[in-house]
C-alpha cells in the first residue's frame, strides 16, 4: 500500500465520491446530497488517495456537542483491507479527540458481519438495533465508541 494522503473533501471531489457511492451501497445518496454536506459547518468529511493521487475513499460525518455521527465510509473495492478505511476512522478519532468529541457512532447494516467486525476492532459496541432503517427494509445495528 502506498502511502495515504487524508484531506478535506472538496466540491473538485464529488465526481468520484458519486462513482464510489454508487458502487458501494445498494441505496446510494445523490451527488446534491454530498455536494449540501460539503457546504455545512457542523461536517467532517474527508477523502483517502495514494501519494500518487487516485481517490481510495471518503468518510462524511457529522458533530454537535460533544457528539459525533458516521454518515457515511465507502473505500473502492480493489483498496478494501488495505487500512483504507482504518485511516479514515484514525483520522475521525483525531479529529474528534480535538472537538472534545466524547461518542462517535454509526450505522451498520445488520447482515454486515465483516463491517461489524471491523468497527469492533475500533472499540465500537453495538448498542441497539434498528428495525427497518434502510430503503429495502433491513435493520441496522447501531453502534458507538465512547472517546476519552
Amino acid at each position: 500500500m502506498t502511502e495515504l494522503l487524508i484531506s478535506a473533501a472538496r466540491a473538485s471531489d464529488l465526481s468520484e465520491i458519486v462513482r464510489l457511492e454508487a458502487v458501494a451501497f445498494p441505496a446510494p445518496w445523490k451527488r446534491e446530497f454530498f455536494a449540501s454536506e460539503l457546504q455545512m459547518s457542523d461536517r467532517y468529511n474527508t477523502t483517502a488517495r495514494s501519494s500518487e493521487g487516485s481517490f481510495l475513499g471518503y468518510m462524511f460525518a457529522m458533530h454537535f456537542l460533544d457528539e459525533m455521527h458516521v454518515n457515511k465510509i465507502a473505500v473502492n473495492v480493489e483498496s478494501r483491507r488495505s487500512g483504507v478505511a482504518a485511516a479514515l476512522m484514525a483520522d475521525c478519532f483525531r479529529f474528534a479527540g480535538e472537538q472534545e468529541i466524547r461518542s462517535i457512532s454509526l450505522e451498520v447494516r445488520e447482515t454486515n458481519e465483516g463491517a461489524q467486525a471491523f468497527y469492533r476492532k475500533l472499540a465500537f459496541e453495538s448498542v441497539y438495533r434498528r428495525a427497518n432503517y434502510y430503503p429495502d427494509g433491513e435493520a441496522a445495528m447501531v453502534m458507538v465508541r465512547q472517546i476519552g
